[in-house]
């Protein structure tokens, strides 16, 4: 082991893109039937052709309705679930491909905060050794002096007091298991943190400490963030740039203000016009866009635009021809027929 922990994120290759690319992912489970001979008799397609890029320093939000595919997305991206085709370029190097020992080094410049603060924090372990686990995994755990100092560091880094470091996890709040758990993500120095749907489980007021910490965080350390999520308030908050994701796909990619101020896809609208309003007199005079039926299965998705079943303007072309999503140019995509 090394004498001293590493100051700054391990090495990665130079490169002028974007920290993370990925192009035409898809992840799609098979459905097997019989016991003794099994055959595959259907397949789920979870992640059916997503594409996107994340810029060093940035936050993407990724939104949708619960199993849109968001969070098999994030698994895909850390190669935690084997993508059954497209590319996963991270800091310049296709990654779906590598197998078990590829992935070791990358790994330690990808991390994730899971969305349970309580069930993926082990409660057999004490925090300190919750938070430096990665580095004894990765053999950066150097002498027990310097070990102690870092765990300490990271500790004091999310908001809590090192002296925790003996206590367990249910000795504490959800919002602090969940400050834990984002400790245990940073312990390596990475350049990309997945989050999915980290704040979900807490307390609304808890929420907004553990996104401030998100936000500081990334201010301090340069950290670049894929945030999936389903609550858009959230989002707007922590967000440059959102992906907004249906059955699969992704429909539309705008900035902040842009999807806020003008959605273009009819479900985005939807989504939006679903938020309420703190003010009760503004909210009784807004028009209101329900979506109607229920969301299709992955199983057997509708043939042409997966959204038509239950789009408002859906039309004939819909029902036959599935948009392509399409660049408008300043930072804007979108995959509708209405703006073809």
């Amino acid at each position: 082991m090394p004498d001293a922990l590493p100051a700054t994120p391990s090495a990665a290759p130079a490169h002028d893109g974007p920290l993370l690319q990925v192009d035409d992912l898809k992840v799609h489970f098979p459905v097997m039937k019989g016991v003794v001979i099994q055959k595959q008799v259907a397949t789920v397609k979870a992640v059916d052709g997503v594409s996107f890029t994340l810029g060093r320093g940035e936050t993407l939000g990724l939104v949708g309705e619960s199993g849109c595919g968001k969070s098999t997305t994030g698994l895909a991206i850390l190669r935690m679930l084997k993508p059954t085709a497209g590319r996963i370029v991270f800091e310049g190097d296709d990654i779906a491909g590598h197998d078990k020992a590829g992935m070791r080094g990358v790994r330690r410049r990808m991390q994730m905060v899971y969305q349970d603060p309580y069930g993926s924090l082990d409660p057999r372990m004490t925090v300190g050794a919750i938070v430096g686990e990665p580095l004894v995994v990765h053999g950066l755990a150097g002498d027990k002096a310097a070990y102690r100092a870092r765990v300490a560091e990271l500790i004091r880094m999310v908001g809590l007091l090192p002296d925790m470091a003996e206590r367990y996890p249910h000795e504490f709040s959800g919002g602090q298991r969940q400050r834990i758990g984002i400790a245990r993500a940073l312990a390596l120095s990475p350049s990309l943190i997945i989050c999915d749907e980290p704040v979900s489980a807490l307390d609304v007021s808890i929420q907004a400490q553990v996104v401030n910490l998100f936000m500081e965080l990334q201010e301090r350390l340069g950290l670049t963030y894929l945030f999936i999520a389903h609550d858009l308030s959230v989002v707007r908050h922590i967000s440059n740039r959102i992906a907004v994701m249906y059955l699969g796909r992704i429909v539309e990619i705008a900035t902040r203000n842009q999807l806020y101020k003008e959605p273009l896809h009819p479900y985005t609208q939807a989504l939006l016009a679903a938020v309420p309003i703190p003010d009760p007199a503004l909210e009784a005079t807004r028009p209101q866009q329900i979506i109607t039926g229920e969301v299709p299965s992955a199983l057997r998705p509708p043939p042409g635009c997966r959204f038509h079943p239950r789009c408002p303007h859906a039309m004939d072309k819909c029902k036959t021809e599935d948009p392509a999503l399409r660049d408008l140019g300043d930072g804007r995509a979108v995959a509708c027929h209405l703006h073809a």
